[in-house]
């Protein structure tokens, strides 16, 4: 299937020595958490090349590419297109903001991640920010709930300041 603009050439796997970055590529990745999930996982996604007819210019995935020769590797599967320079630079800059722009469900994510049992190996999370979700942990410092001090910062009656009159919160809210 082509993509506007795009042809389709085919999915092989390419000497990361014929890979060009793509020039000017704006995003910095974590090439380390990605060499621990190509460790972990394998290659599970191919990277997005461009042939120019003269170079083979990594569109999507220049850091798991990077990723990739740190770990030894010599090759990598590539989904190879042909397209003009406006929708190589559009497809660049697509593949490094739409998962930004993506959000978590936080009770499925604690559920997959609660289902792991503590191996976090290769997916990116850390054992801090898995516990924070998964427990609701305080930062240091910060004071539990305590209904107490709930009550006492909002009293179940309230004084107008102006006239004197006493009421409850559920007449102030009727």
């Amino acid at each position: 299937m082509s993509l506007p603009g795009t042809t389709y050439t085919g999915t092989r796997d390419i000497p990361l020595d014929q890979l060009t970055r793509y020039p000017g590529n704006p995003r910095r990745g974590d090439v380390e958490s990605i060499r621990a999930s190509l460790r972990r996982h394998g290659q599970y996604r191919s990277l997005v090349v461009r042939d120019t007819g003269e170079a083979l210019v990594v569109l999507a995935g220049n850091h798991t590419g990077d990723a990739l020769r740190a770990e030894g590797h010599t090759t990598a599967r590539c989904e190879i297109l042909t397209c003009d320079d406006d929708t190589a630079r559009r497809i660049n800059l697509a593949d490094n903001k739409l998962a930004e722009l993506g959000y978590y469900d936080e009770e499925d994510l604690a559920a997959m991640l609660a289902a792991l049992d503590g191996d976090l190996e290769g997916t990116g999370w850390s054992q801090q920010e898995v516990t924070r979700l998964l427990t609701a942990e305080l930062p240091d410092g910060f004071p539990a709930f305590d209904e107490s001090v709930a009550e006492a910062l909002n009293p179940t009656t309230h004084t107008c300041p102006q006239c004197g009159h006493t009421f409850t919160s559920g007449e102030a809210a009727a």
